[in-house]
Formats: C-alpha cells, sequence, structure tokens
C-alpha cells in the first residue's frame, strides 16, 4: 500500500497513538534533536509532502517553545527526483519546495510521517543537493513501518510499528485532520466486509 493516499477499501482501525501519546511523542523528538545538535539556531527542518510538511509545523512550534527563539522551517518536494515515478505515480498537486533561506552550512532535517521503503528519503536527498551543501543532514520520522528497500534510517523515530505491506500508517494532525494520532489502517478480508 502506497503512503500518498488513503485505501480505498474498508479498513480496520488500530489506534497506534492517541492525541496525548502523540503529543509526548513530540516533546521526546524535539528533545532529542535539541540534544544531537550543536548550535539550534542553525537548525532548518524541512518536510517532505504531504504529512511531513504539517509534523515539521507541530515540531517547529514545540521547538520555539522550548529553545525560546524562531527554528526556520520549509518544504521539501522530492517528486520529481523519484526513481519508482512510473510505479507510484505522482500528487496532484505537486507541493512546491520552500526553502526560506540557503541550506550551505546549515543542519538539515528532513522531517516524514512515515519511512517505508526509503525512496522518499532517497528522492528527497537528491532534491535536497540540487539547492546546495548543507554542513549535516539528518531524519526525523514520526513512524518507522520497516520494509526498506536502501539503506535509510532515520536519526529519530516516533514509534517503530512493524507492518504488512498490505497495512498502511496514517499519522493525523490537528492543523490537517482535527484531531492528533497514528493509526494502522488493516484492510478487511472479503468475508469481513
Amino acid at each position: 500500500m502506497g503512503r500518498a493516499s488513503l485505501p480505498d477499501q474498508p479498513c480496520e482501525r488500530v489506534v497506534i497513538l492517541d492525541g496525548p501519546e502523540l503529543h509526548r511523542t513530540v516533546l521526546r523528538l524535539c528533545s532529542q534533536l535539541l540534544e544531537a545538535v550543536a548550535e539550534p539556531r542553525e537548525l532548518l527542518l524541512l518536510g517532505i509532502p504531504t504529512r511531513g510538511v504539517a509534523l515539521t509545523r507541530v515540531l517547529v512550534a514545540e521547538l520555539e517553545r522550548q529553545t525560546g527563539h524562531p527554528v526556520a522551517a520549509g518544504v521539501l518536494d522530492p517528486t520529481f527526483h523519484r526513481d519508482d515515478l512510473g510505479r507510484v505515480g505522482t500528487r496532484v498537486p505537486v507541493a512546491a519546495t520552500d526553502l526560506p533561506l540557503p541550506i550551505d552550512g546549515r543542519t538539515v532535517v528532513l522531517v516524514d510521517d512515515v519511512v517505508f521503503t526509503g525512496r522518499t528519503v532517497r528522492a528527497a536527498l537528491d532534491a535536497l543537493h540540487t539547492w546546495g551543501r548543507p554542513a549535516c543532514v539528518r531524519l526525523l520520522a514520526m513512524v518507522d513501518r520497516g520494509h526498506r528497500e536502501l539503506p535509510i534510517q532515520p536519526d529519530w523515530v516516533g514509534r517503530v510499528v512493524p507492518t504488512s505491506r498490505q497495512e498502511f500508517i496514517h499519522l493525523m494532525l490537528q492543523d490537517v485532520d482535527g484531531v492528533d494520532g497514528v493509526e494502522l489502517l488493516r484492510p478487511l478480508a472479503p468475508s469481513a466486509q
């Protein structure tokens, strides 16, 4: 099951993180990120569309609360750097890359909702390097669901959730969905529908 859209068929919904658990996970991820960077003012968080962008807004709000100063954030759309466009297709509309400042010499944190095969992150790295040369690049994901096809590993992950390829992870955020949480969507067997 791809990550770009929710499944069309009926699904069993299993709550992985409810709203308060998601909030605690965001707090933990932000604390871990701040402990790992030498200079928080050099951070640049780049959300990978689609849910990585909304997650970036949540993380930036918490990082600014914890540090007391602004944290730079933007959007990095890797769509046209993918090696599997023929198989997965493009999102409509494609989110525009939005870099608020030059990336050269910065600590860039790529933010994605779910790490799956690793192909989106690989494409994001290719896209990022067309814009400059950061001092370092890190990866933060809310969920690592396994099934890696490339040697990509998040530096910070909210939850590791082993899944089958037919299952789907859905991150829900207040400003997009009206509720916070993470669900595992498991397609129902034909007899269960």
